[in-house]
C-alpha cells in the first residue's frame, strides 16, 4: 500500500501483483467528477480511437510529419517524436517549475497548430489534448506510464523500419526530470530503452550541469535555455562542458523570416550555432550558445528573454540580404 500527494487530496494506492489491475481507493479528496473517472480508470484502451474517447487525447507522442523544426532531422537520417503538456499551470498542474516571466510570456504553445482557430477560451482542438495528456500524467500515473512505453516501442519500430535512427524529447512544452521518474517497474524511460537517444531543454541548472558532469543516462542530453533571469547559471553551464540555448531577434522580419542566424556571434564569450536547422541538439558540438531566432510573440518580447542583437546593419525584411550583426558578449 502506498499513499501518494495529490494536491487536492491524499490518494490510496493498492500497488497490485505483476498481471494484475490496479485498485485505487480515495481516502480524501476534492476532486471533479471527471477527475475521479480518470483516477479510477484501471485498463487501458488498445486502440486510439479509445484512448481520445476515455482520455481526451489520441496520443502521447507527437510523431514527424507535424514539426516543420523536427522534420529537419530526418534529412540527418533520424525520426523525432515530441511529448506536448500543457505548459506552465494552463492544465491546473505545473509543469514549468523553472519558468521566467518572459519564458511564459513568449511561449510556443500557441505556435503552429497549437495557436489556430482558438475560441473564446484560448482552446482549440491540440490544446484540449494537451490539458487531457497532463492531466491523466498527473491523476492516473499507473496508466499514463503504460501507454508511454507502449507508444515509445511503437515508435522505435516505426522509426527502424524506415530506416531511421529514433529520437525523443519528452518535454516539448514541459520540464519534468524525467531520469527520476519511474514507470510502474521501478525504471525510468530512459533506463527502459537505453539504446534509444532523449533530449531536451532545461531552465533547471541543477539539471543541466548533472547532465554536463554525466550524471545522467548516457541517451539523455539536456540543453540549458537562457531566460532574462539566469545568465549566472548559464556561465556556470558553460563552464561545465555544457550547452546553452538563447533566443535571439536579428532582424525587422514580422512574418516568418527566412534569414540564417549570422555567423561570427559569439555570447558568453562562446560562439553561437544556429539551432534553427533542425531539433537534433544531442549532435552540437559542446561549450557552444545554440542560437533560436525569435519566432510567435518572442518577436515583441521587452522583458530580456530575447537577446536583442538588433542594428541597421540587419534592418532588411528581405531573406536574399544576409544578415550583418555585431558580437554580442553578453545580455544587458
Amino acid at each position: 500500500m502506498r499513499y501518494v500527494q495529490h494536491h487536492s487530496g491524499l490518494l490510496q494506492l493498492h500497488l497490485p501483483p505483476e498481471g494484475a489491475v490496479m485498485n485505487l481507493t480515495v481516502v480524501q479528496s476534492g476532486l471533479s467528477a471527471d477527475d475521479m473517472r480518470i483516477v479510477s480508470a484501471t485498463v487501458l484502451p488498445r486502440s486510439m480511437a479509445g484512448i481520445k474517447r476515455e482520455f481526451g487525447f489520441q496520443a502521447l507522442l507527437t510523431p514527424e510529419g507535424y514539426s516543420p523544426k523536427t522534420d529537419k532531422g530526418r534529412a540527418r537520417g533520424y525520426s523525432t517524436a515530441i511529448m506536448y503538456f500543457a505548459p506552465a499551470n494552463l492544465s491546473g498542474y505545473n509543469v514549468c517549475q523553472y519558468r521566467s516571466h518572459g519564458c511564459t510570456a513568449a511561449c510556443l504553445n500557441t505556435a503552429g497548430h497549437g495557436g489556430m482557430a482558438l475560441d473564446v477560451n484560448g482552446l482549440n482542438a491540440v490544446q484540449r489534448a494537451r490539458i487531457a495528456r497532463t492531466r491523466l500524467f498527473f491523476l492516473n500515473r499507473f496508466l499514463w506510464n503504460e501507454l508511454l512505453v507502449r507508444e515509445v516501442s511503437r515508435f522505435i519500430a516505426r522509426a527502424v523500419k524506415k530506416g531511421r535512427v529514433p529520437c525523443i524529447r519528452l518535454n516539448g512544452t514541459s520540464d519534468l526530470p524525467w531520469e527520476t521518474l519511474r514507470l510502474n517497474d521501478g525504471r525510468t524511460i530512459l533506463e527502459t530503452f537505453p539504446t534509444v537517444q532523449f533530449y531536451d531543454y532545461t531552465k533547471h541548472a541543477g539539471r543541466a550541469l548533472s547532465n554536463a558532469a554525466g550524471l545522467h543516462p548516457a541517451n539523455y542530453a539536456l540543453t540549458f535555455s537562457r531566460s532574462e533571469t539566469n545568465e549566472l547559471d548559464c556561465e556556470s553551464v558553460l563552464s561545465a562542458g555544457g550547452n546553452v540555448t538563447a533566443v535571439l531577434k536579428f532582424c525587422a522580419c514580422k512574418r516568418t523570416c527566412k534569414h540564417e542566424t549570422p555567423s561570427g556571434l559569439s555570447y558568453f564569450g562562446r560562439p553561437v550555432v544556429s539551432g534553427d536547422h533542425d531539433d537534433l541538439r544531442f549532435l552540437d558540438p559542446t561549450g557552444v550558445v545554440i542560437g533560436l531566432k525569435a519566432k510567435g510573440r518572442a518577436r515583441t518580447d521587452t522583458s530580456g528573454f530575447v537577446v536583442d542583437t538588433y542594428s541597421d546593419a540587419c534592418s532588411s525584411t528581405d531573406p536574399s540580404v544576409a544578415c550583418t550583426t555585431p558580437h554580442i558578449a553578453r545580455a544587458a
